[in-house]
């Protein structure tokens, strides 16, 4: 049998929630029906305390500014007002403590990576299970992150894609002669047979290869040869 005992001692930045002091929450949506719909499900939850809802983006930061909630479940879209990333910058900016939880039916890149950057501690759907978002609350008072897998697969796509952007930014500090040395280091070849190659000195391609890595910020041939894979370079020829 679950046991409904209220969770205690949850500890976070500046604050800790003690033996029998409940979660409390801002539900911020426009829809009046997801909002009854919500606060109906949470009420029942021994843990939660509902203390505001809001229909638009300016009614949520005015309930945070208010009340100083725990969490704040927070709708992308609510129109005509001001919408849900821009609600959670300013209420982040408000109170800093105040962990934001985007709710919302869009998984889309030009809402997940906004909201956030915005602040937002987790991100998901309205398709979420009832325990899984109990669950989500829960670990969002205790500053732990929950994404929905369309999300964090999105996420991680767009990490990825900046970093290699950011070491295709690097490769533009590279000389032309530079860049055909980080080829063929890459192809693993020794710097006597770059020498070779290049119809240059053994002396001159050390000095190459020392200022690729410098120029990089890499260590060693090893991860120069990596970085030259993981940019594209060599395929590019």
């Amino acid at each position: 049998m679950k046991s409904n005992k209220v969770i205690s001692n949850i500890d976070y930045k500046n604050r800790s929630i003690t033996s029998g002091e409940k979660i409390t929450i801002v539900i911020a949506d426009d829809h009046l029906v997801v909002r009854q719909g919500l606060r109906t499900f949470l009420e029942l939850q021994p843990m939660f305390q509902i203390i505001a809802e809001a229909s638009s983006g300016e009614e949520a930061i005015t309930a945070c500014q208010e009340h100083v909630p725990d969490v704040v479940l927070m709708d992308l879209l609510m129109p005509p007002g001001m919408g849900g990333i821009e609600a959670t910058r300013q209420v982040k900016t408000i109170s800093p403590r105040t962990q934001v939880i985007i709710l919302t039916s869009f998984h889309e890149d030009a809402q997940i990576l906004p909201a956030i950057e915005a602040g937002a501690l987790s991100y998901l759907l309205k398709d979420v299970k009832p325990m899984e978002l109990r669950d989500a609350i829960c670990k969002a008072a205790r500053g732990e992150v929950v994404l929905h897998p369309h999300v964090a697969s999105r996420i991680m796509n767009a990490l990825q894609n900046s970093s290699k952007a950011e070491k295709k930014t690097l490769l533009t500090e590279l000389s032309k002669r530079e860049i055909e040395v980080l080829r063929l280091i890459a192809e693993g070849i020794t710097n006597a047979e770059i020498a070779d190659k290049l119809f240059i000195s053994e002396k001159t391609v050390k000095s190459h290869v020392s200022n690729i890595l410098s120029k990089l910020h890499l260590s060693d041939r090893t991860q120069a040869a990596v970085y030259a894979w993981r940019t594209g370079i060599v395929e590019d020829q």
